[in-house]
């Protein structure tokens, strides 16, 4: 049987704000966030690729790029992470039939890139609906909020779901800066929110959808990813 493999989707979006604000903040995709679920899923044998919505650089979140963490460093040493980062390809390009679970990194970066990209919906919702493991993580659920199964229904919809709350975008000061508050659109969407204190881990899963609300909660979100993989992977052989 082949090797187990999962699809990391990465923002590919800089700034706080649209793309043509270069007078606005740096931001990408959360260090941390890629980084620990990639080593739990390294060390358990699962192959880890690395896309971003359109293809092209994956930025990461300068806040984030702190290397004296272990797991941070190791991933960005890895010399197959840094190839695939500097020149992601397109998610449209990926065959999915590949990966037994896709997985999104938070970072502000994703809240412009993924609510509107068809690639991000279509593959979320043929994941989901193979019974595979979508998942994600801080403002990673961004991508989640448009997706719509196939009855019409928005994915959501009755799942419990952890995400970057409303009260830390407030505490970090990014509320007025983001395009729409993520967690109070999942709500609307027809998610049950699984909250803990502002930063704090939290991790909901929902049959085969995993969320994490921030940082914290990277390293459950990565277990669970793995425990499902692993899991899948052994009915099948």
């Amino acid at each position: 049987m082949s090797k187990s493999k999962v699809l990391f989707v990465l923002t590919g979006h800089d700034r706080l704000g649209e793309a043509s604000d270069s007078s606005a903040d740096k931001t990408g995709f959360h260090l941390f966030e890629a980084a620990k679920p990639w080593a739990i899923l390294t060390d358990a044998g699962i192959d880890v690729d690395l896309v971003t919505p359109a293809g092209g650089n994956a930025p990461i979140d300068p806040s984030s790029r702190d290397l004296e963490n272990e797991d941070n460093a190791r991933f960005i040493n890895d010399q197959r992470v840094n190839a695939q980062i500097d020149y992601a390809r397109p998610l449209a390009d990926v065959d999915l039939e590949d990966y037994s679970a896709i997985y999104f990194p938070g970072g502000h970066g994703t809240m412009w890139d993924f609510p509107e990209s068809d690639a991000v919906r279509s593959a979320v919702v043929q994941m989901f609906e193979q019974g595979k493991t979508v998942a994600a993580v801080c403002h990673g659920p961004a991508a989640l909020v448009n997706a719509r199964l196939s009855d019409g229904r928005f994915l959501v919809d009755g799942k419990e779901v952890a995400a970057f709350t409303d009260e830390e975008e407030r505490a970090v000061e990014k509320d007025d800066v983001m395009p729409f508050a993520l967690a109070s659109m999942l709500k609307e969407r027809g998610a049950t929110l699984k909250k803990a204190a502002n930063f704090e881990a939290s991790v909901a899963v929902d049959g085969n959808l995993v969320t994490g609300q921030n940082p914290a909660s990277a390293e459950g979100v990565g277990e669970a990813i793995r425990d499902q993989v692993l899991k899948r992977s052994a009915r099948a052989a």
